[in-house]
């Protein structure tokens, strides 16, 4: 673990002064550090330095340099197919992931249709509610209207049973009234009668005596 965290550490640092050389060869400061140095090596030809000592020198530098940059660019070239391939598979994932929200929209495509059903289906059950509820209404109020002329009809013959009863009654006193009157009649005849009777025997006993 040590050894690959290390080799880890080393690579990156690598590639850190890969990217660097890289970009510093394909700046101005780099054009203007080789011109300086083709120049400095003219200028120590001409300073009595030996042509063939040079030139040995510089095509030594020369060729170091292309094989250092031949590798950092291959490298950068790795580093950037490396990338590509990252990005390839999170291409990849994203057009997975793409699909199933494509899958995804479409089942909530269909739940949403199938909620769009169910709703035009509730809409006509609440339609026929709604007609039966005004049917109700309109059985209630006839109901109501028979019940009010119920009630008017019950408050009439009430009324009426009423009135019978106080011409019975009436004619209850009637009767009472008149029996009484005869009652009275009754007795007075009678008490005349008894009058008649007594007077009748007197007059008899009297004839009698004589």
């Amino acid at each position: 673990m040590i050894q690959t965290e290390n080799n880890k550490k080393y690579i990156s640092v690598i590639d850190k002064f890969s990217i660097k050389a890289t970009r510093f060869i394909g700046s101005t400061q780099s054009i203007v550090a080789h011109t300086v140095i083709f120049a400095l090596c003219f200028i120590a030809i001409l300073l009595g330095a030996g042509f063939d000592r040079v030139m040995l020198v510089l095509t030594t530098l020369v060729s170091l340099e292309a094989i250092y940059l031949s590798i950092f660019i291959q490298m950068s070239v790795n580093r950037q197919s490396r990338k590509l391939r990252a990005v390839s598979k999170d291409i990849e994932e994203i057009q997975e992931s793409v699909e199933e929200i494509s899958e995804d929209v479409e089942e909530i495509q269909k739940d949403v249709e199938e909620i769009q059903e169910d709703v035009e289906e509730i809409g006509e059950d609440v339609e026929h509610i709604e007609k039966d509820v005004d049917e109700l209404q309109k059985d209630v109020e006839e109901i109501g209207e028979e019940v009010e002329e119920w009630s008017e009809e019950d408050e009439v013959e009430e009324k009426k049973e009423a009135r019978e009863r106080k011409s019975d009654l009436a004619r209850l006193n009637r009767i009472e009234e008149t029996l009484e009157i005869l009652l009275g009649e009754i007795k007075t005849q009678k008490a005349t009668s008894k009058a008649r009777n007594s007077a009748s025997d007197a007059k008899k006993k009297l004839d009698s005596k004589k």
